[in-house]
């Protein structure tokens, strides 16, 4: 079976972005890239809010055509135009980039989906993740903490109904000072 992988960068103190959605902050650099291409080659689909899929849109389809991008970046560009993804969006009706677009989230489609053979499915996006989470779909979260306090911003978790119990199944320092905390749920 498929998992449905949350994969965020977040602040220390839990913000996914800062004031006016500024994510300058985000430490990415060519070691980190390096794993992160690694971990989403393997996958088989993105699901992407509407918000996440125009922001990746805006850059990474030509992003390897511009001779002033890190070696990793032109590599994540080709692996994010040729995965298949998923966009829930209430405004969208067609999008490019081996793109379907779905109006909502169908718990039952979604566990069809987890069903079906092939890599694990990476989910970006705070507003998906949450609708995911109140439906009890996602499987494993890879948050990857930065070394930074904003302060202010938008948290990536909100509050919910009820506790998510969670297994820690890996923590891993980068030289930057980025932290992956990756956990499973706990079933």
């Amino acid at each position: 079976m498929r998992k449905i992988i949350v994969h965020m960068s977040v602040s220390l103190d839990g913000f996914f972005e800062g004031p006016d959605h500024d994510i300058s902050w985000h430490r990415v650099d060519d070691e980190l890239h390096t794993y992160v291409n690694e971990q989403l080659a393997t996958a088989s689909t993105f699901l992407e809010g509407r918000v996440t899929q125009e922001l990746m849109a805006a850059f990474w389809p030509t992003a390897d055509q511009d001779p002033e991008v890190s070696a990793p970046m032109k590599e994540f560009a080709g692996i994010w135009r040729d995965m298949p993804k998923i966009v829930f969006s209430r405004t969208l009706d067609r999008v490019d980039w081996a793109t379907e677009v779905r109006n909502e989230v169908d718990p039952a489609e979604i566990r069809a989906l987890k069903d079906r053979p092939g890599g694990d499915m990476v989910l970006g996006g705070a507003d998906l993740a949450a609708t995911f989470r109140r439906h009890d779909l996602i499987d494993e979260y890879r948050l990857f903490v930065n070394p930074v306090l904003l302060g202010r911003g938008r948290q990536l978790f909100g509050p919910s109904g009820a506790p998510t119990d969670l297994r820690l199944v890996e923590a891993r320092t980068f030289g930057n000072g980025v932290v992956l905390l990756r956990h499973e749920r706990a079933r």
